[in-house]
């Protein structure tokens, strides 16, 4: 299990635990099974008062001296006693003056049912304890509802119908109920009806009973839902710790991993640790593992990332080394001669280095911030056919000294249509181009071709030079790669041009590559880069 209890697994455990508790505690709180067992309870008294009505009404009555009817006390109490034999309801009398002249609970030779309580086996102190526990606090939920509910009930010394609402109906001729709560904490129900003879009222029967039997009822149903309750929030607990288990586990173990990654001492040691540390929930087929499958490839791309970083400074320093040694030997010697000829060469090789410089400086300053400004930029459709021919336009003699040619060549009803950027792309074609006619003869041709297949779009430049070296075909995308003519001047190239060809048109999810161009015997006949992009998905 967890070492402490994540937020994320707090509230799993709340969100499905609580729609239960909610649900057991509004059961314990609202009494709709016990209001239908009070009402059974109270229609079964009911029935049994009008018994004893009835037979008072037909026993228990004598006549008066003016000939009105009225209920004997002795008759009256004579039938109670019998009447009460087989019954725990507690009886009272009321004369139609509202005065109690008969108690069931007063009379001689009345005595109540003992009432026993089943104790609990030998050993079953610590369950009996508990099931204490629970009922005490069920009763406590019960008393606080029923506070609410029910009025107090208060047993007068002097009794009479006044002290009941109740009695007072019935003397009026309606049948009535009510329920008390009981000092004790119990409840108490009582009914009364009225006692006739030919529809006058002579009097009232009031019965009243304890409601022991229904709490126990409905302390057994509430016994019952609380084990319920009881074993579903366990098992509850036990789903949502597993739940929690399956996805804050996982992520709290990507959160780690990630941490300690931060402190990784070079890119390299950051990729090691990268398949040491993180965790890998790439099989899990869920968000999880898209998760973990998108941070594991987000943090190699980072690392990639800071490995490439390293080598490019590293590359940078070497680069910039050289001119800057060149330049601290020239300045050194120009203060040592005092020949103005010699001195004069040396400002001219000071001069060239500082060129040189500052051409490394501004290459190197574009290489690293073309891809920040690819990834931020925003795309267009860029007609290729349309852009290539202003690219070769720019080649076109305007005077009359010699230098190669540079055609395009297209196949019929080609239409290219791409998503890019039209800035970088035409920078790398002027690069391809420029590179060309740098390697081709004077009376060269500089061929640049344009044809779509299979939704890719194929443009490739050739030369009539002497082409490129065989093992160097990849080396020539190398950052500072630099493979010139013998009569180009020294410095004039920083070595970044087909590199950043290469990051520019890999950012537009495209490659390019370099070939050699060879007759039938093999014999190189020039070189020839080919670059391929996605055509646009909207044409």
């Amino acid at each position: 299990m967890f070492s402490r209890l994540s937020p994320l697994t707090a509230r799993i455990l709340a969100v499905n635990a609580m729609p239960l508790i909610l649900l057991v505690v509004s059961i314990l709180y609202f009494d709709g099974y016990q209001n239908r067992l009070v009402q059974n309870e109270l229609d079964s008294m009911t029935k049994e008062a009008r018994q004893f009505a009835a037979a008072l009404g037909e026993g228990a009555v004598i006549s008066s001296e003016d000939e009105r009817d009225l209920l004997s006390p002795e008759l009256a109490q004579s039938m109670l006693r019998r009447l009460m034999e087989t019954t725990e309801t507690r009886t009272r009398l009321y004369d139609i003056r509202g005065t109690l002249f008969s108690d069931s609970q007063h009379m001689p030779g009345h005595t109540h049912m003992v009432q026993s309580e089943i104790l609990p086996p030998p050993g079953a102190s610590t369950n009996h304890h508990l099931l204490e526990c629970l009922e005490n606090a069920i009763a406590w939920f019960r008393l606080n509802s029923w506070s609410k509910k029910y009025p107090s009930y208060k047993e007068e010394t002097d009794p009479s119908s006044e002290d009941y609402m109740i009695v007072e109906h019935a003397l009026d001729g309606d049948e009535d109920g009510e329920v008390w709560l009981m000092p004790n904490g119990h409840i108490l129900l009582g009914v009364a009806v009225p006692v006739q003879r030919y529809k006058g009222v002579l009097g009232a029967v009031f019965l009243s009973r304890a409601g022991v039997k229904i709490e126990q009822a409905v302390m057994g149903v509430r016994i019952d839902i609380v084990r319920l309750f009881s074993l579903t929030l366990v098992l509850t607990i036990l789903l949502s710790l597993y739940l929690a288990r399956t996805i804050a586990k996982p992520l709290q173990q990507l959160s780690i991993a990630a941490e300690g990654l931060k402190s990784g001492q070079s890119a390299q040691m950051g990729a090691l640790k990268l398949q040491s540390t993180l965790p890998d929930f790439s099989s899990r087929d869920d968000e999880i593992g898209d998760l973990s499958i998108a941070l594991r490839a987000m943090v190699k791309a980072l690392g990639e990332r800071l490995h490439a970083t390293e080598n490019f400074a590293a590359d940078v320093a070497h680069e910039i080394k050289n001119p800057l040694t060149s330049l601290h030997s020239a300045v050194e010697t120009a203060l040592k001669i005092k020949d103005p000829e010699r001195q004069q060469k040396l400002m001219l090789v000071i001069a060239d280095d500082v060129k040189r410089l500052d051409r490394l400086i501004t290459d190197i300053s574009q290489a690293s911030r073309i891809e920040a400004e690819l990834s931020r930029a925003k795309t267009k459709p860029i007609a290729l056919e349309r852009m290539l021919e202003m690219v070769v336009a720019l080649y076109e003699p305007i005077d009359d000294t010699p230098k190669p040619n540079v055609v395009l060549e297209t196949g019929k009803d080609v239409h290219a249509v791409i998503d890019g950027s039209e800035t970088r792309l035409v920078q790398v074609f002027q690069n391809l181009i420029g590179n060309a006619l740098s390697f081709s003869p004077t009376n060269g041709t500089v061929r640049v071709s344009l044809v779509t297949e299979r939704g890719i779009a194929r443009v490739s430049v050739a030369d009539d030079g002497p082409g490129i070296p065989e093992n160097k075909l990849e080396a020539v995308f190398e950052r500072f790669y630099s493979e010139r003519p013998e009569h180009e001047e020294f410095g004039k190239h920083s070595g970044l041009g087909l590199s950043i060809a290469k990051q520019i048109i890999e950012a537009h999810q495209g490659k390019i590559t370099a070939h050699n161009i060879k007759d039938a015997a093999g014999t190189v006949k020039g070189a020839l880069f080919v670059v391929e992009l996605p055509l646009s998905k909207s044409e």
